[in-house]
C-alpha cells in the first residue's frame, strides 16, 4: 500500500522548491555550520533529504555531505541541481526506518519534516530516531525539526481545525487528543498539473516527549527551541505559538 507521503512526492519535486517553507535554507545551514563549529573535515547526513537544499548548500560552503531520501523523483531533481551547482553529493535512495550505517557521520540533519513524523506509527518514527542514532559517531550531534503538539494542544480543537496551516492547502482537520495524530486531506497540484487530494497522517510530538525519546538512544545533551522556518537559532524559546520544534542533541 502507498503511504500519502509517497504519493505526495511521485511528482512534486520542481514545486517543492517553490514552497513557501523551503524559502530558509540559506539562514537554516548557517545555523547548521555554526553547530559545526565551521569544521569542515565533519561528515554530515541529510535524512529525508528531498531536492537536497541543505546537502547542496552545505556541499557548496565545502562539507562532505550524504543525502538519503525515499523518494527517486526527489532525489533526481537533487542530483541535476547539486550538477548545476557543480557539487559532488552522495545521494542515495533509502528509507530512513531502514539503515545500515555504523557510527559514520559527526552531524545528521532531519528538516522541514524530511522523515521523521511522517510515519503511521510511532514504531517507525522512533525506528527512524534509532537508525540515525546508530549511524552517528561517538561525539556526534543530531539536528532535527518536528511537529509540535503544544501548538494544536494550547488551540482549541475547533480553532486548529479552522486554522490553514499549510498555506492555504489544508482542510478538514483532525486532531486526536489521545495519539497526538493529526489526519487531514491535502489538496495540492503536481508537477505536471494534475490535482490531488492526499489523505494525511502526521504525528505531533510534546517536547516531554522527545527528550525521553532521546534519553532513551543515550543522548546527553538535548536542547529544544522553537523552530521558525529560515530562522533558526539557539535560545528562542519554545512556545504554544510554535508550528514546529528545532531539536538539538548531543551523544
Amino acid at each position: 500500500m502507498t503511504q500519502w507521503y509517497e504519493e505526495l512526492f511521485l511528482n512534486y519535486a520542481e514545486t517543492y522548491d517553490k514552497e513557501k517553507f523551503t524559502q530558509g535554507t540559506i539562514q537554516e545551514t548557517d545555523f547548521i555550520e555554526q553547530e559545526l563549529n565551521y569544521n569542515k573535515s565533519k561528515r554530515i547526513l541529510d535524512i529525508g533529504c528531498g531536492t537536497g537544499r541543505h546537502a547542496i548548500e552545505l556541499a557548496k560552503r565545502g562539507y562532505q555531505v550524504t543525502g538519503i531520501d525515499l523518494s527517486e523523483s526527489q532525489l533526481k531533481r537533487a542530483e541535476q541541481k547539486a550538477k548545476n551547482e557543480n557539487v559532488v553529493i552522495d545521494f542515495q535512495l533509502l528509507d530512513a526506518r531502514h539503515l545500515n550505517f555504523t557510527h559514520e557521520f559527526d552531524l545528521l540533519i532531519m528538516l522541514c519534516e524530511g522523515a521523521f513524523s511522517l510515519m503511521e506509527t510511532d514504531e517507525m518514527n522512533f525506528s527512524i530516531l534509532k537508525n540515525a542514532t546508530h549511524a552517528l559517531k561517538n561525539d556526534g550531534k543530531l539536528i532535527f525539526t518536528t511537529l509540535n503538539a503544544l501548538f494544536p494542544l494550547y488551540h482549541s480543537v475547533k480553532n486548529f481545525i479552522n486554522n490553514n496551516l499549510v498555506e492555504g492547502q489544508s482542510h478538514n482537520n483532525s486532531f486526536d487528543l489521545m495519539t497526538f495524530r493529526d489526519h487531514s486531506a491535502l489538496e495540492l497540484t503536481d508537477d505536471s498539473g494534475n490535482k490531488k487530494t492526499l489523505n494525511c497522517n502526521e504525528r505531533y510530538y510534546a517536547p516531554s516527549e522527545i527528550t525521553w525519546l532521546l534519553k532513551t538512544l543515550g543522548y546527553l545533551n538535548i536542547d529544544i527551541y522553537g523552530g521558525e522556518i529560515g530562522n533558526f537559532k539557539r535560545g528562542r524559546t519554545l512556545t504554544t505559538d510554535d508550528f514546529e520544534m528545532l531539536v538539538i542533541a548531543e551523544i
